[in-house]
């Protein structure tokens, strides 16, 4: 009996991630491809930033390293991948920080526009990426109210 209650687990597992999944693909949708368009734009801005627009010093500056940590979660979340959400969304609160910081204290204004943009960028990355990740953490909590409550059984 108990092979049996192992067995069905996983599958019960994974029907309830789907039916508490299924009524977000299009909002889902709308997120990912929010958390991929300000994620190139952040990259692109940067490199732009420090390379041509307003670099630290003529010319550009290797300030443009800053860009690579944003190059590893690029492919993650392309696919989608639940974890690379989490920790990229973490990441992105460094840029975040960097983007208020040169937006309030650089004295050039156009570095200091930029300075706002990566901040409008960080911010909307990490709310596409909570947004999508959200439907995700529900069902995981469920999962787990329903693990404890056949343990306790």
């Amino acid at each position: 009996m108990n092979m049996n209650t192992r067995d069905k687990n996983p599958q019960d597992a994974d029907r309830l991630v789907k039916a508490l999944t299924a009524g977000i693909a299009p909002r889902a949708g709308i997120y990912h491809w929010g958390a991929i368009a300000s994620l190139v734009a952040l990259i692109a801005l940067c490199v732009a930033w420090e390379l041509r627009l307003a670099p630290l010093r003529p010319g550009g500056s290797w300030l443009v390293l800053k860009v690579l940590p944003l190059l590893l979660p690029l492919r993650g979340i392309l696919k989608r991948d639940v974890y690379t959400m989490q920790w990229s969304s973490m990441l992105i609160l460094v840029y975040f920080t960097e983007g208020i910081v040169r937006a309030t204290s650089d004295r050039a204004p156009l570095s200091a526009a930029l300075g706002w943009g990566e901040t409008a960028l960080t911010c909307l990355f990490f709310l596409c990426t909570i947004l999508y990740l959200r439907p995700y953490k529900q069902a995981a909590r469920q999962l787990a109210k329903q693990a404890i409550g056949k343990a306790a059984k």
